[in-house]
């Protein structure tokens, strides 16, 4: 049994590698339609609240799913929290799902690199749901909770280019209040 639990482990470490080796880059994805983002109500990742994704409705949303074991989102987190406390007083926010196996691990991962926004525990599969093409991934939602893009994988100097796109749809938002 023990054996058959490490090599499910290693298998494991090593999907995680590949994945990692596989994203060289990152890229945008614009949505070509106007698709309802899939609603969750998930329970942050320290228990204490749940969290719906419709709770945010009115505001654009950078959906950022991450892994304690993804080496890009040691940048990612930490520069999105910058550009959430920036741009959170004009109806921005980020939201962090973690698809760790175990709450543990994005928590020791959070002491090391903590973020103000809400991060959030994917223990109903809602991965899955966004059919993710690689770690990081994230969805760019706006006000009204439409799909505007796909951000796969990361690399520091995107932050320009997410921060223009953030810019335009909350700039959107504005004119129709």
């Amino acid at each position: 049994m023990q054996v058959a639990t490490r090599f499910v482990s290693l298998i494991k470490v090593f999907t995680r590698l590949l994945v990692i080796l596989l994203l060289t880059g990152s890229t945008w994805v614009h949505a070509e339609s106007q698709i309802n983002a899939p609603v969750f109500t998930l329970s942050t990742l320290d228990e204490k609240r749940q969290v719906s994704l419709e709770d945010y409705r009115g505001k654009v949303i950078y959906l950022d799913f991450w892994a304690s074991w993804c080496g890009p989102c040691r940048k990612s987190l930490p520069m999105l929290n910058e550009l959430r406390n920036e741009l959170k007083d004009r109806g921005f926010e980020v939201l962090a799902l973690n698809v760790d196996e175990t709450r543990e691990e994005g928590l020791r991962f959070l002491k090391e690199y903590p973020v103000d926004y809400p991060t959030l525990f994917d223990n109903e599969n809602t991965a899955a749901t966004y059919q993710l093409r690689g770690m990081p991934t994230a969805y760019l939602i706006d006000h009204n909770g439409k799909l505007h893009s796909q951000h796969v994988g990361f690399n520091p100097k995107d932050m320009s280019s997410i921060r223009d796109e953030v810019l335009s749809l909350l700039k959107a938002a504005e004119s129709t209040r």
